[in-house]
Parts: C-alpha cells; structure tokens; sequence
C-alpha cells in the first residue's frame, strides 16, 4: 500500500506549506462526510498547489475553499444529464449514497473523485472527464493514485492528450497565464525549442510529450514536425514556468507572478524573434482580457 511517506520520497513537499493546517471537523461536518486519512495528510504536508503542472488537489482550507463548494454543487450540475442519459452515468453522485465526491482536478477540466462506498480509508479512484462522460477507475485512494500517475504506473484515457508526467509539486502562487500564437518558422522544432530556451536562461526540465515518439518508440531527438509536441520547462531566475508546443496549435503557455508582464512579454516576443517566428496574438487563460503589460 502507498503511503504519503513513499510520495514525499517522490515529490518533496514544500518547507511551508500554504494553508496546509485548517478545522478538519468543520470540513467533514458540511460534506457530512468523514473523509480518507491520506487526504488529509496529503494536504497537511503539501497545502495548496499542483503536481506536474497538471493535478490539483481541492483544498479545504484557505481562500477559496475548492472541496466542499464543488461537492455541493456536483447532483445540481451532472444530475439532469445522468436523467436523460442514465446508460452513460454508471455512478451516483455526492450526496447520494455511495456517489462521486471530487478530491481534486487537472488543468483538462478532468475531475478525480473518491467512490466513496464503504469506509472513508478503503475508498477508491474514478477519474471522469465531465464533458466527454467517460471514465476509468483504479484501485487506489488519492496518494495511491497520485504517486502511480507520477511514476507512471497508473495511466488512464481520462488524461487522453499530451501529458507526460513529471515528480515535482509547486506551492500555490499568483500567477499571471499568457498563451503566445506563434506563426510556423524554417527551424525545426526542436531548434526553435532549444532558442526559446537559451532565450530565458537558466531554465529547467518540467516534462515534456512527443505524440510521434510516444507511438513509434523512437527518440524525440528524431521527431520534428511529425507529431505534436508539448515541452514543459521552467526559466529559475524568473520564476516563470513555461509550456512551448504544437499539441494545440504552435504556441507558448506562460505563467508568471504579477509585476512581471511587460518583462515577460519582451522576453517571448524577442525569443521568437530569434525562433524565426512571427507573433500572431497573446490572450489570457480562459479567454479573458490580456494582463497588463501585454497592450
């Protein structure tokens, strides 16, 4: 059985935590619940924040509460399409007996949930992807399922697309989100790569996927063009955590502390620049305005 001490031997925790420490009799009180020990310890040693750029926990504690909100409103929101499509919905939902009960969310809109029949320490993992209503479920409750996705043990469709995933955690901090389209240059991808980072320097590897290579077994040093790819690196001085692909169009994500935004955009429109690309649009995660500093 995985313990939280196997994954802090993975993924060190931070030294202090944010809103690690909270009324944990308050919390399994308004879910009318008792929740897994392993959760709890999981967010006593790690406190708000996401593994591998990808899975966030919902954490109970701190503004804003993640857990209890969206347990409150998950019969509300799935129940009416489970009523008109009870073939596609084999699992009940929180409040409901034995029903789904999120414990954490991944930057896809996935969910993962506790099968929570029976008691709280022998509940089990679903992963669901609430918009395409499809499922897997794994026998593991959340520190289980979280160092097996990290070792890659445990892999689920839920997923799907490019996410290679990679044993790190980072603390809850504000971030400014900036997506860069990027026009298509003469330099193969993994020069244009190598010149984005070199650009913000020093950087660090964060995880990286290469559909081409995933498929045929073969280095990425020989997959350019053929297949998307999505590489995740931090730029250490900066702070900066960024994404550079074409899993979703030729792109770079980036995320950034406030303050930072005329400095970052200088930066990325300078490196692609020297990628031979042209600066096509910048946005704001989820569509909204451009942060300051992007004009």
């Amino acid at each position: 059985m995985t313990t939280i001490d196997d994954l802090v031997r993975l993924v060190p925790p931070p030294i202090e935590p944010v809103d690690a420490a909270g009324d944990w009799g308050r919390v399994e009180a308004a879910l009318e619940r008792e929740l897994p020990a392993d959760f709890k310890a999981l967010v006593g040693r790690y406190g708000r924040g996401q593994f591998a750029d990808f899975i966030s926990p919902l954490h109970p504690f701190g503004t804003p509460d993640l857990l209890i909100p969206m347990a409150r409103r998950l019969l509300e929101q799935e129940g009416p399409f489970r009523d008109a499509y009870p073939e596609r919905c084999p699992y009940s939902f929180y409040p409901e007996p034995g029903g789904l009960l999120p414990w954490a969310g991944t930057d896809n809109g996935d969910r993962l949930c506790w099968l929570t029949a029976g008691e709280p320490d022998s509940w089990t993992v679903v992963a669901w992807n609430p918009r395409g209503w499809y499922h897997s479920a794994h026998e593991q409750g959340a520190v289980g399922f979280l160092h097996g996705w990290l070792t890659g043990r445990i892999h689920t469709p839920v997923f799907g697309g490019p996410v290679e995933p990679t044993p790190w955690f980072d603390p809850f901090r504000e971030r400014v989100h900036v997506y860069v389209r990027l026009s298509e240059g003469e330099l193969p991808y993994a020069e244009r790569l190598r010149v984005l980072r070199d650009a913000l320097a020093p950087t660090a590897d964060r995880g990286s996927f290469n559909e081409a290579a995933e498929e045929d077994g073969g280095d990425d040093d020989d997959m350019d063009e053929d297949g998307a790819r999505q590489d995740h690196f931090a730029a250490t001085d900066l702070d900066w955590r960024l994404t550079y692909e074409t899993a979703y169009g030729h792109q770079i994500r980036i995320a950034y502390p406030p303050g930072d935004g005329r400095r970052a955009r200088d930066a990325l429109f300078d490196a692609a620049r020297r990628m031979g690309c042209e600066v096509l649009s910048t946005s704001a995660d989820r569509g909204g305005p451009r942060p300051d500093g992007w004009e």
